[in-house]
């Protein structure tokens, strides 16, 4: 059977993020996870559903796109599917014709950190190694050690002051973030939610410190960590590495075997904080960038 390429909609998006929590397993590299769908999702269904490309053979689904930006792909590749020749070859036309509603013209990347066969492929097209990125795991077999803060989970009906710290917190980290409380609950609606935490750290004055939002796969796979911040007025007194011990503790007990993370390479002091909560840091991955 043919490779068939798709923008799934809304009800194949549903159904993408349940079958991708399949293909989460432990000793992979760190691929697109549900959870970064799931964040993607405070945008609304409709919006996430359109930046989604699909590509199944059979019937059966064998590789997702995720466009982050219009012209960054972000991948998860079936784990059957990452020496398959003709899924390879697919993927490459798609991604190279701006005609199929894959990437433009000119400039691009494509994050495809599993699927040997894709990235050789990329490679000998005259794709270039782009921009590091530094995947981190800890193993959550053991109890994770307390974070020594106050964290709070903000629920699926949450107390209007958690889900304003929440938010606050958020806005505080990134300074770039539009994040609401409409957007939360938009996020909070999504399928992926289902198996998701969001936690807020408080100091010992009652300060919002810190936040993250965790994703669980299902019991027995990994969980990812998407997004973790520290409130700019609070950092430099360990909150990060207090947040990152909380985030692992709930994905433990949400049945995961272990927590992922993926920061920028060029994030030293982020790379640090995750190392001093103890994940291992794995060899840094390259986004395939092609030129204009």
């Amino acid at each position: 059977m043919s490779i068939e390429l798709s923008a799934p909609g809304v009800q194949g998006l549903v159904e993408a993020v349940h079958e991708m929590r399949e293909w989460q397993q432990d000793g992979m590299p760190v691929q697109l996870h549900p959870g970064d769908l799931g964040w993607n999702w405070s945008f609304g269904a409709d919006a996430t559903a359109a930046a989604v490309r699909t590509w199944s053979r059979d019937g059966r689904l064998v590789a997702v796109g995720f466009l982050d930006d219009p012209r960054v792909l972000r991948m998860a590749i079936a784990p059957e599917a990452g020496d398959d020749d003709e899924l390879a070859q697919q993927l490459l036309s798609d991604v190279s014709r701006p005609e199929r509603g894959v990437l433009p013209a000119g400039e691009g990347s494509v994050e495809a950190r599993f699927g040997d066969a894709f990235r050789a492929r990329l490679a000998d097209d005259g794709w270039a190694d782009g921009e590091p990125w530094t995947p981190l795991v800890r193993d959550l077999t053991e109890p994770v050690e307390d974070s020594g803060l106050r964290v709070e989970v903000v629920g699926a009906d949450p107390e209007p002051e958690r889900l304003r710290d929440r938010v606050a917190v958020q806005r505080a980290s990134f300074e770039t973030s539009t994040f609401s409380e409409e957007r939360w609950r938009e996020m909070a609606s999504g399928p992926a939610y289902v198996d998701a935490r969001c936690l807020v750290a408080y100091d010992e004055s009652g300060a919002a410190v810190a936040t993250a939002t965790v994703w669980s796969a299902g019991p027995g796979r990994p969980g990812l960590i998407e997004p973790l911040g520290a409130h700019r007025d609070h950092r430099g007194r360990g909150h990060g590495r207090a947040i990152t011990l909380a985030s692992a503790a709930t994905l433990r007990e949400l049945g995961a075997s272990s927590c992922l993370v993926c920061t920028p390479s060029a994030n030293v002091g982020g790379v640090a904080a995750y190392v001093s909560a103890g994940f291992r840091r794995l060899p840094d991955a390259h986004d395939l960038h092609r030129a204009a």
